[in-house]
């Protein structure tokens, strides 16, 4: 029974149904019929008894008023879950998830982040994964609450959403954020926190070994960032709006080698399909709870200004409407994507040296529509410079103006980077290289690293899982002939379009437009800056932490560096050397500037680096060792003339160097990472080989932060 006094047990419940057929079909009416009879004589007073059945008058048409009680409308609520059950596992395996993965739930305690937990304990249930022997919890499955601290109650609210969710048997963890600057400002508090709560789920996926991380975004946040881009006059790659899933790479890179990869977390985003109202009804047919924040009612923020006003005007035609305008961008944005992925796959050569070649002949610029070459430039800059903000305005059509110049004669710096022709191409080969004079990534410098094994990763099976994923979404994409805005070249020109197709009403038109020039006004007059979710740290110098013996660093997010010395730290380690004449020399290693007490800084080459570099190789560094005050040695037959230190062994790899140096263009030296000691001398140049004591071995990779193409991500 469902705990009202006046439901039908189970067995009273299958008399009745019986005796009401019978009484249906005696009168010649349909035998389902009585789904719809009503009961008028049931009151407080006067319960259901079975003689009550010769009262019933069978009533002259049909339907009529139902019956409610909690139960009664078991069978419709049934049919509703078993629907949003199915649309669920659907998305799901398009984004190449199965029920045996690690998952981890991102939640807040909201109708979303509930209706998330539901559906996702469902799945994994429906699939008899079973759960925990110890705890009981189901298999594979962390909801992750992250306390951001902004309000008094939110750490008690924080374990009330513990609470809930554990008693649907997922495991939780709160997270309390760490403000080291103190509170974030007004203006910006929305933003700094979802920043700050994307970089706490990463950390605590990578913790647990979980590769996956479901967010409950739904189609009203969908439409709610669709109205904020217009308002920002973005294109119709922006007003794709949120993917379905894509991977975030986190600025804390765990590693044990240079042969380590910075998998990231696969994002995916199921309820994408689903509404605000849908989130509701999941939440009251499941008896869950949820929470309010009362921050998501305050009109000081742009998305909750957006939403209440879609809230006056999101009728079920509106709703759909501008659902199929964001689904035509998507598919808009996929073939896009695919398009400059094959380009790049033809036309770029990605050099171990942290710069590209573009090839100009294979990518033929002429024939590629704006919006492709455009995407595709902005690729490669942000995969060089890895500084992954948009390219757009005045810079991205002097890109375009300039890769579509056929031959290149010409340099241009631009989005963090150096472009020229590559040297003797004739103009047909354009080098993009990192320039180093421009702002650093705005991530946290990749200085907080590891001296132990290797303590987290992300699961092996997320190739798989992308895979998958990849090959689902790959039969979806448009042909060009069904890609309706490949032309749009500005938010205005989608809406129009929209309109012209019959996509949206003229109702619907002006309805996106009033909304689009009131939160526009908003925008000018405020200067708010919203964005979709980026880790946004401290801005760091380079030179400001040491770099330990045997510890690495991603430098600038682009190069993964690390060094050491071999042998022991003793007074009487010896470095081997030989003299022009051939005969042994040996001398201690506190004759370097390398000890076994230094530690490395890392900056980029400098062209006193490669000066020095000649001169080494030549013996003319009398002065430089003066400079580099080298302290003598302690025992006579050790003694040795300072132009000793330019010892045959640092002399050929200088010599090595220098050859190494010749065939990198010039442009790309500069982004080259550089070894020097605390008085800023140099040690090493790991790219070209050079070290400036035997015992040293550095090593520097190019293998940025975030891949060529922002890593994977599907828009469907």
């Amino acid at each position: 029974m469902c705990g009202d006094p006046f439901c039908l047990s189970k067995a009273s419940a299958e008399r009745t149904k019986r005796s009401l057929e019978m009484i249906f079909q005696i009168n010649g009416a349909p035998a389902r019929a009585y789904h719809h009879f009503s009961v008028p004589f049931l009151t407080a007073e006067r319960r259901w008894k079975p003689e009550m059945l010769s009262s019933l008058r069978i009533p002259q048409s049909l339907p009529l008023n139902r019956f409610f009680c909690k139960c009664s409308e078991l069978r419709r609520d049934e049919i509703d879950m078993a629907k949003n059950k199915e649309i669920f596992a659907r998305r799901m395996a398009m984004a190449g998830l199965k029920p045996h993965h690690r998952i981890a739930l991102g939640v807040s305690g909201g109708p979303d982040s509930v209706a998330l937990c539901v559906l996702t304990a469902g799945w994994k249930n429906d699939a008899l994964v079973g759960t925990e022997e110890a705890t009981g919890y189901i298999n594979g499955l962390l909801a992750i609450i992250v306390d951001h601290g902004l309000r008094a109650e939110s750490k008690d609210e924080a374990n009330c959403v513990r609470d809930r969710v554990s008693k649907m048997g997922i495991r939780c963890e709160i997270v309390p954020c760490n403000w080291p600057d103190g509170r974030p400002k007004l203006g910006h508090l929305q933003e700094a926190a979802r920043d700050m709560r994307y970089q706490i789920l990463q950390n605590i996926c990578l913790q647990n070994y979980i590769g996956v991380l479901l967010i409950a975004h739904h189609s009203d946040d969908q439409a709610e960032l669709f109205v904020l881009r217009l308002s920002r006059n973005s294109g119709v790659l922006g007003l794709a709006g949120m993917a379905f899933t894509s991977q975030l790479f986190s600025s804390y890179t765990y590693c044990s080698s240079v042969d380590s990869t910075n998998q990231g977390i696969l994002l995916v985003r199921p309820l994408l399909e689903f509404s605000k109202e849908d989130m509701y009804k999941i939440c009251q047919e499941w008896n869950q709870e949820w929470v309010e924040d009362p921050t998501n009612q305050s009109p000081l923020f742009a998305r909750n200004r957006i939403r209440m006003s879609l809230k006056k005007i999101l009728s079920g035609a509106f709703r759909s409407e501008i659902q199929a305008v964001i689904s035509a961008c998507q598919r808009t944005r996929s073939f896009v994507d695919k398009l400059c992925y094959n380009l790049i796959s033809q036309a770029v050569t990605i050099m171990a040296h942290g710069y590209a070649v573009v090839d100009l002949e294979k990518l033929d610029p002429s024939n590629v529509k704006d919006i492709c070459l455009t995407k595709f430039v902005a690729l490669i800059l942000q995969f060089i410079s890895q500084r992954h903000r948009p390219v757009r305005g005045r810079t991205s059509q002097l890109l375009l103006d300039y890769i579509r110049t056929f031959p290149c004669k010409n340099s241009l710096t631009a989005a963090g980077c150096y472009l020229c022709a590559a040297p003797g191409s004739k103009g047909t080969k354009i080098i993009v290289c990192c320039s180093p004079n421009s702002e650093p990534p705005k991530m946290e410098s990749s200085w907080r690293y590891f001296y132990e094994e290797q303590k987290h990763s992300v699961p092996s099976e997320i190739d798989q899982i992308i895979a998958d994923g990849r090959s689902y979404s790959e039969k979806l994409v448009s042909d060009e002939s069904d890609v309706l805005f490949l032309d749009a070249n500005s938010s205005e020109y989608v809406l129009n379009e929209a309109k012209r197709l019959h996509i949206l009403s003229d109702l619907s038109h002006r309805s996106i437009l009033s909304l689009q020039q009131e939160e526009t006004k908003h925008f000018r007059s405020k200067t708010e800056v919203m964005s979709e979710p980026q880790i946004r740290l401290e801005k760091e110098s380079v030179l400001n932490e040491p770099l330990e013996s045997g510890s690495f660093c991603h430098f600038m997010n682009r190069f993964l560096v690390t060094w050491k010395l071999c042998g022991t730290s003793t007074v009487e380690n010896t470095c081997y050397q030989r003299d022009s004449e051939c005969q042994s020399q040996y001398y201690r290693c506190r004759c370097c500037v390398v000890d076994h007490g230094t530690a490395a800084r890392v900056r980029y080459m400098i062209d006193a680096d490669w000066l020095y570099l000649s001169k080494l190789s030549k013996c003319q560094i009398t002065e430089e060792c003066q400079q580099q005050k080298i302290p003598p040695a302690c025992k006579k037959d050790q003694v040795m003339d300072r132009t000793k230190f330019c010892s045959e062994s640092m002399r050929l790899s200088a010599q090595l160097a220098l050859k190494s140096l010749k065939s990198i263009p010039v442009s790309a030296r500069r982004s080259l990472p550089v070894l020097v000691n605390s008085q800023g001398l140099l040690l090493s140049i790991p790219s070209i080989f050079f070290k400036h004591c035997p015992n040293l071995t550095a090593s520097a990779i190019f293998k940025p932060r975030v891949p060529l193409g922002g890593g994977h991500s599907l828009f469907i």
